[in-house]
């Protein structure tokens, strides 16, 4: 791919949009930068706090713990955790400097102010409203369809900021339609390793450094322990292992950054952290490890483009399957082992459900690297699934646009059930 070409600079773009920092989940802390942004706009510490949420945000803060808050859990935590200690200026990290002081304010809100929750259906699955209050004075910032996309800023009934917000609106962001297999096939082998190396070489610091981290501490159900305990220690195990891993420590309470991928920190995990473990088992130079990232990255992000960023659809699955092509350009450098280990990897995995984030987050992570490590096997073997066997059609790109299908139309409803369950 030349560096003319519209893809070439598109791609470049993409990986930066999407492999950002942040700190903890990404839902609660897309809640406590809407409502560090509130407060900055009230001017003053509230006394109230009105917080609205679609059903997809509420599945996803509801189990999760939020970090630098002394493991508390849910949606007003995050908000608090926002007004408290909040800078807007960091987005995805905006509780990254947070004193044992400013923990002891949050607990004492929590304990004496009125907060207010509400479920918010507007016809956006990822949709935040906060609302905050000082005697007549308010606040109100919305944030809708992706983490950071503020839509509206109001202060005392003056609109100060505000933008449509349609389902899937995406404005501001690279055209991720222009995203094709064989095309991010012809890009990662041609890139010119420089244009994408500062954004991979931090996604290797973060994702690795949380994921030791998960090995060392005692987070959630120590899913990567228990795999490494269980099975032993070769490749296929660590790779497994130390993504899940990271997901223990991300999902309970670790105050270490991730680098995300489609705004989840998990399946940025996933994308990076069995990748790197083959290309260190392989003796991989440091330009084939990030042409895999790369591969891995945007095949992940192709796959998500067509199911949305929040769905019943696991994310997990997506971000396995774009890990097995990144392990498949390692072992094999070879396309048609790449296309048919992702189509594979979604044949084998793709009916487990997102009933949010929690530390079962972790288990879903290794079944997904599991189902690509073994479709990279059957294709090694001789053996594949073909178009017909279910939902997989004939191709990578139709079977990529039916799992998309799948997730985005077939799973409404499924998704409308789980959070029932969850609330009820």
């Amino acid at each position: 791919m030349n560096k003319n070409d519209l893809k070439y600079s598109a791609y470049i773009s993409i990986l930066n949009e999407e492999l950002i920092p942040a700190m903890g989940c990404t839902e609660p802390i897309a809640l406590a930068l809407a409502a560090a942004k509130a407060r900055e706009v009230l001017g003053v510490m509230p006394d109230s706090i009105r917080i609205q949420a679609s059903g997809s945000i509420i599945k996803n803060v509801k189990s999760v713990i939020v970090p630098n808050t002394d493991n508390l859990k849910g949606i007003p935590a995050a908000a608090v955790a926002g007004i408290i200690a909040g800078d807007s200026s960091k987005e995805l990290e905006a509780i990254s400097s947070v004193t044992w002081e400013d923990i002891e304010e949050m607990k004492s809100f929590l304990n004496n102010a009125k907060i207010q929750v509400e479920p918010l259906d507007l016809g956006l699955t990822f949709d935040i409203i906060i609302t905050l209050m000082k005697d007549k004075d308010y606040a109100k910032v919305r944030i809708a369809n992706f983490h950071t996309n503020f839509v509206l800023i109001e202060k005392n009934g003056e609109v100060l900021f505000e933008t449509e917000a349609e389902e899937e609106n995406e404005n501001g962001l690279t055209d991720r339609s222009l995203l094709n297999m064989e095309d991010i096939w012809d890009f990662i082998n041609t890139v010119d390793v420089e244009d994408i190396k500062d954004v991979l070489q931090r996604q290797i610091a973060y994702n690795m450094a949380i994921s030791e981290e998960g090995l060392r501490g005692d987070y959630g159900a120590n899913i990567g322990k228990v795999i490494l305990k269980t099975y032993g220690d070769d490749i296929k195990t660590r790779a497994k292992a130390k993504a899940a891993a990271g997901s223990d420590a991300r999902m309970n309470g670790c105050n270490l950054p991730v680098v995300i991928n489609s705004g989840s920190g998990n399946q940025g995990i996933t994308c990076a952290v069995p990748v790197i473990e083959y290309a260190k088992e392989y003796h991989c130079s440091d330009e084939k490890l990030y042409r895999a990232l790369a591969l891995s990255n945007l095949v992940a992000i192709h796959q998500k483009t067509g199911i949305g960023r929040l769905s019943a659809y696991c994310g997990a699955v997506s971000a396995g399957a774009g890990a097995g092509s990144g392990i498949a350009y390692i072992c094999t450098e070879d396309y048609e082992f790449v296309i048919h280990t992702v189509v594979n990897a979604l044949a084998i995995v793709s009916g487990i459900v997102c009933d949010g984030a929690k530390a079962s987050c972790a288990a879903k992570i290794a079944s997904s690297v599991d189902a690509a490590i073994l479709g990279l096997e059957m294709y090694e073997g001789g053996q594949q699934f073909y178009g017909g066997d279910g939902i997989i059609m004939s191709g990578v790109e139709q079977t990529i646009r039916s799992i998309g299908r799948l997730g985005k139309e077939g799973m409404k409803e499924t998704n409308s059930e789980i959070i029932r369950i969850m609330t009820e």
